[in-house]
Parts: structure tokens; C-alpha cells; sequence
């Protein structure tokens, strides 16, 4: 589980708007620019590299 205090102070790196954890905190989503955002052991992987579009695009 994320740090309740970590999650306060994460933004997404696209938009500096807010994420959200999953359920399962196994990443973070960005509503606004339609990004996930894992987790692995522990920490986000905060790059915009790795993020996955939350939408299949089409």
C-alpha cells in the first residue's frame, strides 16, 4: 500500500493535475491526460515513458 502522505504530495508529470490509486494500489491514474501510472514494490513509476494510456486509442 502507497504511503497516504506520498500520495498527497504525487502529480501527474504530463499535467501536474492529480492521480488516483487503484484499488489494489498496483498504479496511478491521471483522469485529466488519460494515464496509468505502475507501481512496483512500493513506488510509482512517475515517467512518461513507461505510462500506459488508460484508453485504447482509435
Amino acid at each position: 500500500m502507497l504511503d497516504p502522505k506520498l500520495l498527497e504530495i504525487l502529480a501527474c508529470p504530463r499535467c501536474k493535475g492529480p492521480i488516483r490509486p487503484l484499488e489494489d494500489h498496483s498504479a496511478l491514474d491521471c483522469g485529466a491526460c488519460g494515464l496509468r501510472y505502475r507501481v512496483e514494490d512500493g513506488i510509482p513509476i512517475m515517467l512518461l515513458d513507461e505510462a500506459q494510456p488508460l484508453r485504447p486509442e482509435g
